[in-house]
């Protein structure tokens, strides 16, 4: 197992590290399918292994709501994985190659999200028409990214959204948005026109729409983030997981890297299982998993509403007496609660 993270971390980086023990530890309860497996062996588990070969031993008619972050159409190094830049018409190929085979695992009424970027967008499109319906596409904005020279900065990514069929769930009141209003419209009588006044602030409280601006890419001063190149935020899973599941439900992710899938659906109360190749992103995401056990939060969301980027000073003013919503009804998974005490010379950054 090739190690991503040797270097000692400064004093304030809370990315996730493990030490040798932690490894050896989480390691253990990887599951590696070599087997027909049901949904109830599933749940809670992560699954160590290549996706093609572990699809033939997942059950049918088991996932409520699939998200797949796959590679994009770009040449990257995965720890000890890597991916190669291709045509588009080959990257269509090669999704259709596993998206098919994800068909039958799928009930009647479950969701597919998709992620892309401008490159890999049209391909995802095309390949997932052909097996599901297609409902609407999300762009959401990164905050990070190089600029360039000659072109625009590229800071966008796109999810794609696909059900089996007409029938499918939808939680808009899930998924409403706290925004600050900056032109605080009164009717003729002088009261408020859709929004209230919190103290010194004025807020609306508003429908999402498929253009999201109020995401954070993890970085190095966020409890969640590791060392995994392509990490998904936890808010962004909790929006998809809450608008497209109910509690209970069975979220699943083929290519699930750290386990930002796994860690949320856990935090919000569903099942869940996924699989990647690489050992240390699973034992990434095993401790993630324990970690959660305890902090159930998710930023930007308190439990009832999701609030705008930079809004923590006003999330905890308004969180001073009212305990998140999600704290009070903690998951009844089979993930094991770890607490685990080593010694200070096993400190060793991995």
């Amino acid at each position: 197992m090739n190690n991503a993270s040797l270097s000692e971390r400064a004093p304030y980086n809370r990315t996730i590290s493990v030490t040798q023990k932690e490894i050896e530890h989480y390691k253990k309860d990887l599951l590696k399918a070599g087997r027909k497996l049901s949904a109830k062996e599933l749940d809670g588990k992560i699954i160590l292994g290549n996706l093609f070969e572990a699809l033939d031993y997942l059950p049918d008619n088991f996932i409520d709501l699939l998200f797949i972050d796959p590679p994009y159409n770009l040449s990257k190094k995965f720890n000890t994985a890597s991916f190669k830049e291709m045509n588009p018409e080959s990257y269509q190929q090669w999704i259709e190659s596993w998206l098919e085979k994800m068909v039958r695992l799928l009930k009647p009424e479950a969701s597919i999200y998709i992620c892309g970027d401008w490159k890999s967008s049209s391909s995802i499109f095309n390949a997932g028409r052909k097996f599901f319906k297609v409902q609407n596409r999300i762009t959401w904005e990164r905050e990070k990214g190089r600029g360039a020279k000659k072109n625009w900065k590229n800071c966008t990514e796109d999810i794609w959204f696909f059900t089996m069929s007409s029938n499918y769930i939808f939680n808009i009141d899930e998924v409403k948005m706290k925004r600050k209003v900056l032109a605080p419209y009164r009717s003729e009588e002088g009261n408020p026109k859709d929004w209230q006044s919190e103290g010194e602030e004025n807020y609306r409280i508003t429908h999402p729409s498929n253009m999201w601006t109020d995401i954070t890419v993890p970085f190095w001063s966020m409890p969640e983030n590791t060392d995994h190149p392509t990490q998904k935020p936890e808010k962004l899973l909790a929006k998809l997981i809450l608008a497209s599941s109910n509690k209970g439900d069975f979220v699943f992710d083929p290519f699930m890297g750290s386990g930002s899938t796994l860690v949320t659906a856990k935090k919000l109360g569903r099942r869940f299982s996924g699989i990647d190749i690489d050992e240390l992103y699973c034992i990434y995401a095993a401790k993630r998993l324990a970690l959660a056990e305890e902090d159930k939060s998710i930023q930007g969301y308190d439990g009832k509403i999701f609030w705008e980027r930079n809004t923590l000073s006003e999330q905890k003013k308004n969180n001073k007496n009212d305990k998140p919503k999600h704290q009070q009804v903690p998951y009844q998974g089979k993930i094991k609660q770890y607490k685990i005490n080593f010694d200070d010379s096993d400190k060793t950054n991995l």
